[in-house]
Parts: structure tokens; sequence; C-alpha cells
């Protein structure tokens, strides 16, 4: 739903800009850390959001299959957005905001931080406590902008976990999407990875597998010509999950 600067200002009852409240502390090797000041605003920030908790939402997104372990507010991904707004950038909140354990606040702060800021040691805390895809994907549309992109979403790939694989895949389809000035060498290596995980018939794992083959393929016309050359040598795979990544994968790419 479409939220007005109004309301949105509303959900954290009309708090000023935390770049107005101080610059982020930095760690040894250049690491962010929250400021004093973050922690205060990131707990007003989730009493607001706490405040707003909707059950009818959250059923709603379990039924999406959006169900975390931790508390969770059902705050649609609009108002969400519109908030972070607000406070885009501010990495010391976002460092701030994940250890609170909400479901909500850990999504904001996917889409707050900074992704120049970020290091691979808080990516890999942070991949780690993801339990649904709401959390993942928003997180990898975060990490596809690093320097390390490419170095994570070849490592979460091979991990068991099912939402940190997914986070790898994840990674791969927003790279393909917002890294414009990437050589399409970056993506065919990912390819052999696609076929290698393509027999993963975990649900959120298969559909990000699938994810990530379709958009390499959507890149240009040499990656959609490699991206269906390497389908069809997933479909012969003895896998049922692989003969559906490939079967989507290339109905979708035959297209353009």
């Amino acid at each position: 739903m479409a939220l007005s600067s109004s309301r949105a200002r509303n959900l954290v009852g009309g708090t000023t800009s935390s770049r107005a409240r101080g610059t982020p502390s930095r760690k040894a090797a250049g690491e962010v850390v929250p400021t004093t000041e973050s922690p205060a605003l990131a707990a007003e920030i989730v009493a607001r959001l706490r405040a707003r908790r909707d059950e009818r939402n959250i059923a709603g997104q379990a039924r999406y299959g959006i169900r975390s372990a931790t508390e969770q507010c059902g705050i649609p991904a609009p108002v969400l957005r519109a908030l972070a707004r607000q406070h885009r950038r501010d990495h010391s909140l976002a460092l701030a905001l994940w250890p609170c354990g909400v479901h909500d606040a850990r999504v904001l702060a996917t889409l707050i931080a900074d992704p120049r800021q970020l290091t691979r040691r808080q990516a890999e805390q942070w991949v780690r406590d993801c339990d649904n895809w709401a959390q993942t994907d928003s997180l990898a549309f975060l990490v596809d902008r690093t320097g390390f992109a490419e170095a994570v979403a070849h490592a979460w790939s091979r991990r068991r976990s099912e939402f940190v694989k997914r986070t790898g895949f994840a990674v791969m389809a927003g790279m393909a999407v917002h890294r414009k000035e990437l050589p399409d060498e970056v993506f065919l290596r990912m390819l052999p990875v696609i076929t290698r995980e393509a027999a993963d018939d975990r649900n959120f794992v298969k559909k990000a597998v699938n994810w990530a083959l379709r958009q390499i393929g959507k890149r240009n016309p040499r990656l959609c010509r490699a991206a269906m050359a390497e389908a069809r040598r997933i479909f012969h795979l003895d896998s049922r999950a692989a003969r559906w990544i490939a079967a989507d994968a290339l109905r979708e790419l035959a297209r353009r």
C-alpha cells in the first residue's frame, strides 16, 4: 500500500533524521559500530513498529512463506521502505536495529544500511540470522552492491542452511539486475554453480536458483544464450527440482 510522508513520520513518532544524531564510530579495519545515539533511536523505532502490530498482516505474510522465529509485527513492505527513506544509509542505526530480534526491524536494517560500509563479517553475521525469504532477499539486495558480493554469493551457495544458500543465489540475481558495470565473465562463472545446486529441491533454494538463472539470462543476448544452454544441461539432470528450474527459465528466456 502507498504511504504518505506524514504517515511514515507517525510510525516513528516524528523523530529527527538519524543523520543529525552523530557520526558512526568505527572499529579497527574501518568497521562501523553503533554510536551511543543509535541504540536509543533503534529502540524508539522498534517500539513504534510494535505499536502497529497487525495480526491479520502477520497471517497474510505467513501464507506467502514469511514466518520468523523472532517477533513479527506484520508491517507491510511499503511502510518499511517509506520509513527507511528517512534514515537512508545510516549504517550505525542499521547495526543497532538488527540485534533487536524483531523481523520487521531486521528487514528495515537491510534497507537503511550502507553497502559501502557493510563488512563481510557483518554480512556473515546477518545471513546466519535470516530465517525467511523476506529477510534473505532484502539482505541480498544490500550485499549485491558490495565489493565482496561475488565472493559471498559463491561461498553461500555451498552452505547447507536453506536460507543462507538462498541468499547466495539471491545475491547473484541482484547483481544481474543492479551491477550494470560488471563484465559478462562474472555471470558466466555463476552458471556452473547454478547447475551444481539445481538438484536441491528445498522450495526456497530452488526458487532462488531459478531466479538467478533467469536474471543472468536477461542481462544481454550473450548471457541469454549462455543461460539457455546451461538450462538445457540442467534439464537433463536426474532431479525434479532441476527440471522445474530449467523448464521455467527456458520458457521465460525464450520469449526475449
